[in-house]
């Protein structure tokens, strides 16, 4: 049985303050079903044990772990009997907090950099996951219970409240990530370096697949020359940053196909195509039939068929 995929608009409040938070209570009887999500979510263990599903693969989890599932990730959680996890869920999308806004508070980087960059590390991941000190879990816990209280009194401006302690633990994320590894940090060579640039501007596309991206607005996010940047993201994942886009949106348009009854005209719209008419080549073009028919088979079970 495939995993069940959570829409954003099930959760989170609306276009405008995609966001939301609550406290969970899980034991041996009270679990999540397998499932991805279409937002970012933000997990922190307040108290108690239990494993991590996560990708087919088991971790441990313990009091203080705090962790990023990123959309459309597979997981869930298995707790033993008569143990328990305490838990704080925050989900978000990164449209929440503009890269603008974060610049006229002087942050240099943008959004994307503090909920991907302390997670980057194929050490770290599931390896998203940092266990933090005492010091560091009563602040990150104070500022999501504040969140909590701003979110469910909704009081006035409690949205930008959250937006601001969201940054705010974002922000703490990424300085403690750079605090246990900035020697490690400081003997990446440039190679290494470019890959890690590189990761975070695909994190960035996968997540923003649907905005318009120009290579002009990634070079002012992250810092680095045209020239550099295509020859880089080249080098790097043997496609272009165009090709990358097209290939994303094309992967979600066959999920939205297959998973929702949507018109293909929508699904266009949905995966940032204003032009159906060129999305509909670029589909035929990539995946060898039309979105129609790619969207009828799948009502026929005949998916694997036209994909041969």
């Amino acid at each position: 049985m495939s995993a069940t995929t959570y829409q954003s608009s099930e959760y989170l409040k609306s276009n405008e303050f995609p966001f939301w938070i609550q406290r969970f209570y899980h034991d041996t009887f009270n679990i999540p079903a397998e499932h991805s999500h279409e937002f970012i979510e933000l997990v922190f263990v307040v108290n108690g044990h239990g494993s991590h599903i996560f990708e087919g693969q088991s971790y441990m989890l313990k009091t203080n772990d705090i962790f990023i599932i990123n959309p459309g990730e597979v997981h869930t959680f298995k707790i033993e009997k008569n143990e328990s996890l305490e838990i704080i869920n925050c989900l978000f999308l990164p449209s929440l907090i503009q890269d603008s806004w974060l610049k006229e508070l002087g942050v240099s980087q943008s959004m994307d950099y503090f909920y991907i960059h302390p997670f980057l590390d194929k050490n770290e991941r599931f390896h998203h996951l940092l266990n933090l000190d005492v010091s560091y879990s009563s602040r990150l816990l104070h500022l999501l219970e504040g969140m909590m209280h701003e979110y469910n009194k909704e009081n006035s401006c409690y949205s930008t409240l959250i937006r601001l302690q969201l940054v705010e633990l974002l922000i703490l994320l990424s300085r403690i990530y750079n605090e246990r590894n900035s020697q490690k940090r400081k003997s990446l060579s440039k190679q290494e370096d470019g890959k890690l640039l590189i990761q975070r501007i695909c994190g960035y596309l996968t997540r923003n697949f649907d905005q318009k991206i120009s290579i002009q607005n990634l070079c002012q996010l992250f810092n680095i020359s045209p020239r550099h940047l295509n020859r880089l993201f080249k080098q790097e994942t043997g496609q272009t940053i165009v090709e990358m886009v097209h290939n994303i949106r094309i992967e979600k348009a066959k999920q939205y196909l297959v998973e929702t009854d949507e018109k293909v005209i929508n699904v266009a719209i949905r995966v940032g195509y204003d032009d159906p008419a060129f999305f509909s080549r670029l589909f035929r073009r990539i995946v060898g039939c039309s979105p129609g028919k790619f969207k009828a088979s799948k009502m026929n079970g005949d998916i694997s068929k036209i994909l041969k």
